[in-house]
């Protein structure tokens, strides 16, 4: 199959060029190439986007999604590859759930699904899960998701176990003393609602511990979905000083702040919670100068049960996959913060780094992509979503860029249809 007449986005910039696929590898780039194909002329094509950090909820809360859901609301958002979350029922934290996960991702058969594992056995913070066992498996990384692990020594172990086997750690950072119950973010706009609020101290103290223990083993370490100012400093800091850490961020914390809860909407109940102007300027400022590595979504479906009560008793998250190249490349790129490069850089190929993941768009490499049309404007619908999960705050929002076409080893697992 060739793909004809495409705006490829790389490392040095866009160019225009054919590819040929053969057998699910990307066989030739070439300015012109003869033979039968689709035409994406007018489409921008980005290497498969990676979301690393997503909760598909199988096994145990299909209710709110399942593998199948999950992944077709994946490549409907132009992601070929996502990391799922342990936080199941079971947890993910022993060789039978990491293989069950992959098994029936491999049934489903849209985009690849990676597991990552529990640090801790029942994220419970106790005893460290079978790593081992776990990677031969399949997990690519291991966190304990919603929960900081909060023993240090332990922390400290699941580091060294972790890099024995090639995997990361990837850091929740919240100390639960201080949050307190908090619901969102401690400030103004929590003293006009009436709802509790968390001090940004809550993750950066955890953000703080992880770099120092990094520092101290010399080894790597990966921040999840930094929201604070102090956050991104931290790193930004430990950076510079030679530490291993990488981090990432999500859409809702460069494109919200905590004005929006004013209104008491559930789906913008999320951890950590969504921040002050300040802190989404210093986001964007991480973004933008590679404190912050790469862009995930945090995709935490709910069905409407768990949204549709009060705030305080409202279920943490909101679906993203389906939306997250839309807001960021028109907060980002339009916004005039990244360039299309860069974006590249922050969906796709760092987290394949950080991961080891390998892939991305040259000949030998997996074909695996997507299509864009960037001038296309639309509004987020989530009566649209493939997720179960409908829970997002940015319904009705006018936004660029519609995934055309998804490619996981060179079969179209999406196409957008004629509406």
């Amino acid at each position: 199959m060739i793909y004809r007449n495409a705006e490829l986005v790389l490392k040095d910039g866009v160019k225009r060029a054919d590819l040929l696929v053969e057998n699910g590898v990307i066989k030739k780039i070439a300015p012109r190439l003869d033979g039968e194909g689709i035409d994406l002329t007018g489409l921008t094509v980005f290497a498969g986007l990676v979301d690393m950090h997503v909760h598909l909820r199988e096994p145990g809360y299909e209710k709110k999604e399942d593998i199948a859901s999950g992944s077709e609301a994946a490549v409907k958002g132009g992601f070929t590859e996502i990391c799922c979350m342990p936080n199941t029922k079971p947890v993910c934290d022993n060789k039978v759930v990491v293989s069950y996960i992959v098994n029936r991702a491999k049934e489903v058969n849209l985009c690849k699904v990676h597991p990552i594992g529990a640090i801790t056995e029942g994220e419970k913070g106790e005893n460290l899960a079978s790593i081992g066992g776990m990677k031969a498996a399949g997990a690519v990384a291991l966190s304990d998701d919603g929960v900081s692990v909060v023993n240090s020594s332990l922390m400290k172990n699941a580091m060294l176990y972790a890099a024995d086997f090639g995997l990361k750690c990837l850091c929740h950072c919240e100390d639960k003393s201080l949050v307190d119950g908090g619901v969102v973010n401690e400030g103004y706009y929590s003293t006009l609602t009436g709802l509790k609020g968390s001090l940004r101290a809550a993750e950066d103290i955890m953000i703080a511990r992880e770099i120092c223990l990094a520092e101290s083993l010399s080894l790597p370490v990966h921040i999840c979905h930094v929201s604070t100012y102090s956050g991104v400093q931290l790193i930004r800091e430990a950076k510079a000083r030679g530490v291993k850490v990488t981090a990432e961020t999500c859409p809702h914390y460069f494109t919200l702040t905590d004005e929006a809860i004013k209104d008491f909407d559930t789906n913008t109940k999320v951890n950590p919670p969504l921040r002050a102007e300040k802190d989404r300027l210093a986001i964007i400022e991480g973004l933008k100068d590679g404190t912050i590595d790469c862009i995930v979504t945090d995709h935490a479906p709910h069905h409407e049960d768990d949204k549709n009560v009060e705030y305080n008793y409202a279920a943490f998250g909101m679906s993203g996959l389906e939306t997250s190249f839309a807001l960021s490349y028109t907060a980002l790129v339009k916004g005039g913060v990244l360039t299309l490069s860069e974006l590249a850089e922050k969906m796709s190929l760092a987290p394949r780094g950080i991961l080891n993941l390998g892939g991305g768009l040259f000949e030998g490499a997996p074909a695996d992509f997507a299509a864009v049309d960037l001038n296309e404007e639309w509004t987020i619908d989530p009566k649209e979503f493939r997720s179960k999960g409908k829970n997002t705050p940015f319904a009705g929002r006018k936004v660029c860029g519609r995934i055309k076409y998804t490619v996981v080893d060179g079969e179209v697992k999406y196409e957008e249809k004629i509406r």
